[in-house]
């Protein structure tokens, strides 16, 4: 995958991906290379949106930690 890929372009990709099966756009030759590159960008965005939260978390437990050390 690439070192360059965002959430935003790979969840644009995979839509694309989506629509494209929903359409019957893909050959057959096609489907098992989309899915597969599906699977990939699914794993991804998963991936990606599982480190926000925990960096979130993490950034919120660290201000909640101040605003006590403040009172």
């Amino acid at each position: 995958m690439s070192q360059s890929l965002n959430y935003k372009d790979a969840l644009n990709e995979l839509s694309e991906i989506a629509a494209a099966i929903e359409n019957e756009s893909i050959s057959v030759d096609e489907l098992a290379t989309k899915v597969k590159r599906a699977a990939e960008l699914i794993d991804f965005c998963q991936t990606k949106l599982k480190n926000t939260d925990a960096e979130v978390k993490k950034i919120l437990a660290q201000m909640e930690a101040k605003s006590k050390d403040v009172k």
